[in-house]
């Protein structure tokens, strides 16, 4: 038996492929517009905003080294490369999967540091350690992702031909130590520190907006960081939301007999996790003003004569550590600076 033949009919194979392809165009265009934007604002930008825009490149790297192999392989009804693509790809999906979930418990940790005083202007994270907090990101990924390679836990086609992950039916008994190891440090323990974190913060900013409305006004800094968190928050939602049917499937098919899956419901939780490289992008565009503002504001994007003006205004405050001038009680407009430190 071929295991890298399809086992979804032509039909369902055309539209699996179609779905890629989408996934593809929306994943590459929306995180590079979120990289772009950073970039136009590099000459400002704050430690804490190098992580958002790992978090992006990690989505970015998804979408660029695994789903145009998927989408071939869909539409050609059997999956390409053999062996050798197949370890490669679930390589790249376990690699860049652990950088996200990795990279979101960071921002989770950072903002929670950083909500422990809101009012302070201090810069409690330096470029030195934020790039050493990028750094381990990827290298604790690349150690995992190498792990199956060394012989602790193996790659293998998915269930229905047209994909390759960690090989979950085959790892019951060889590499099920490797499993537990999995889901435990990375999936249950950064949700739970994500949960925490984010609790915490929302947890301050209740008791501050509480205290606030005991002088009849409530602070700007509050309303922003309200803001700021349900963005960040709707980030968290999406990925862990998107990975965890995948995940609970997997789990099954580990502790029971994965041939009793049809192909057409393995096939489901595996598309629906790819999508959580869109989402970010979407929420941006969708949850703040600033976003879409930037976005429409891109000379390349402009139709019709009449010029765009692109708005070089810096914003003197630093929004992620919300060194807002107390006095005035006014804080800037949202800039770009908002979006890319929404996720921390």
């Amino acid at each position: 038996m071929d295991v890298y033949a399809s086992a979804l009919s032509p039909a369902l194979d055309i539209g699996t492929g179609c779905y890629l392809l989408v996934l593809t165009v929306l994943s590459i265009v929306g995180n590079l517009l979120v990289l772009i934007m950073a970039f136009r604002r590099s000459s400002r930008m704050k430690p804490p905003e190098l992580l958002s825009v790992n978090l992006a490149v990690t989505d970015l790297g998804t979408a660029i080294t695994m789903y145009p192999l998927a989408v071939a392989s869909a539409w050609s009804h059997h999956w390409l490369g053999g062996d050798v693509s197949c370890i490669y790809y679930g390589l790249a999906g376990f690699f860049f999967g652990i950088a996200s979930i990795m990279n979101l418990t960071i921002l989770a940790i950072v903002r929670f540091v950083v909500s422990l005083n809101l009012h302070s202007p201090k810069q409690k994270i330096s470029w030195k350690k934020v790039k050493i907090l990028c750094m381990w990101t990827w290298l604790y990924a690349l150690i995992w992702a190498l792990l199956p390679i060394l012989g602790w836990g193996r790659y293998g086609p998915e269930p229905f031909g047209l994909s390759c992950s960690l090989a979950w039916g085959q790892m019951k008994h060889e590499g099920f130590s490797f499993v537990i190891s999995i889901f435990s440090l990375n999936l249950l323990v950064p949700c739970v520190i994500i949960i925490f974190c984010y609790f915490g913060i929302a947890l301050r900013l209740y008791f501050a907006y509480k205290k606030s409305m005991n002088n009849n006004h409530v602070p700007n800094f509050i309303k922003l960081h309200r803001r700021l968190l349900i963005i960040a928050v709707l980030i968290s939602i999406g990925f862990i939301g998107c990975w965890a049917p995948y995940g609970l499937v997997s789990l099954w098919s580990v502790l029971n007999d994965s041939s009793k899956i049809p192909p057409e419901v393995s096939l489901l939780p595996c598309m629906f996790a790819k999508s959580s490289t869109v989402y970010n992008p979407l929420i941006y565009y969708f949850f703040s003003q600033s976003f879409k503002r930037e976005v429409k504001q891109l000379s390349w994007l402009c139709l019709g004569s009449n010029p765009c003006q692109v708005s070089n205004s810096v914003n003197t405050n630093n929004i992620y550590m919300v060194s807002v001038n107390v006095k005035s009680k006014e804080v800037a407009p949202e800039t770009l600076q908002e979006i890319t430190q929404s996720r921390q």
